[in-house]
């Protein structure tokens, strides 16, 4: 019996049958060189023919190669015409985007207006580590949010593309020690208990990363607490512990709090957009295309000189 024809690879063979470039067509597809590498690996075997003839200079159909391409365009053409008129008329597109004014929001509010076409709609599930099941299950079509700092490795079959290092603020209560300041040294947190939000189990990659950077410059990560969500909440909350929160430079006001940005280093967080390596839905361009605009206008994708991040997240931000 013949086998069946996997859409996921035929599709990376669409992509390097028009590139002609391994590099290129793995950037058209938004993966990893070498897992494009491999899904086309994968075909041929499934296939029992080479499709490619590959040289150090060049890459070029096979016969076998030339004759498949006539048929995967047609195939995926019809798969992404069924997809297209069964999705774009009935399912939203549904993204988290963590919580309520952040900058995932601000990128889904900006493509609604782009192409009000699309339904997009919200999720709230509070980080990439509660995420992360959705996407992996097909409940979830978009997360935003770190990649690192997970507690195992990052699924290959999802697809990351850095949209934003986005400079870490304090909230802190409006009698603190360190309101009155405008900005904030890192070495001002030296010996000080900061709330790192320890113990939120649906945002693993900021506590990795909150307690890391407390660590890099002598402060003190508070003891485990619940999760707190909403501005009330977490005003109550502050008003309760009075210990500094870290947290996003551009977050909701909250009630008898200020934001102070920190400084000497600037510390950033590293914002991803994730979803499935397959999926289809029409509306995803138009996020996408949205984040990258919105990226370039409002400099969300240049690292501020001598920033502070974490060594596992500059090893795969920095490609494209």
């Amino acid at each position: 019996m013949p086998p069946e024809l996997d859409l996921r690879l035929l599709r990376s063979f669409l992509a390097v049958a028009e590139e002609l470039h391994f590099t290129r067509a793995a950037n058209r597809l938004h993966v990893a060189q070498q897992a494009l590498s491999r899904d086309v690996r994968r075909l041929e075997s499934q296939l029992g023919a080479p499709l490619f003839n590959r040289s150090t200079r060049h890459v070029t159909l096979t016969a076998d190669g030339e004759r498949l391409l006539v048929h995967a365009r047609s195939l995926l053409a019809l798969n992404d015409a069924a997809l297209e008129e069964l999705w774009g008329a009935t399912r939203p597109l549904l993204v988290d985007v963590v919580g309520e004014a952040l900058t995932p929001a601000r990128i889904v509010d900006a493509a609604r207006l782009a192409a009000p076409q699309f339904e997009f709609t919200v999720r709230y599930g509070g980080g990439m580590g509660a995420a992360l099941p959705q996407l992996l299950a097909g409940r979830l079509d978009v997360a935003f949010g770190r990649t690192e700092g997970l507690g195992r490795p990052f699924p290959a079959v999802l697809t990351r593309r850095l949209i934003r290092y986005e400079p870490l603020a304090l909230l802190l209560p409006e009698g603190h020690s360190l309101a009155g300041l405008p900005e904030v040294p890192l070495e001002r947190l030296r010996g000080m208990e900061v709330d790192a939000s320890a113990g939120n189990q649906d945002a693993p990659e900021w506590v990795d990363l909150a307690v890391s950077l407390l660590e890099a410059f002598g402060g003190r990560p508070s003891p485990p607490h619940p999760h707190v969500i909403g501005t009330s909440e977490t005003a109550r909350h502050l008003e309760s512990h009075g210990l500094p929160i870290l947290t996003m430079g551009e977050r909701p006001a909250v009630p008898g709090a200020v934001i102070r940005p920190l400084v000497e280093p600037v510390p950033v967080y590293p914002w991803a957009m994730v979803h499935r390596g397959d999926t289809r839905h029409p509306a995803l361009a138009a996020l996408r295309s949205v984040a990258t605009e919105l990226a370039g206008y409002e400099g969300w994708d240049a690292i501020p000189d001598g920033a502070w991040l974490p060594s596992a997240d500059t090893r795969w931000s920095s490609g494209p």
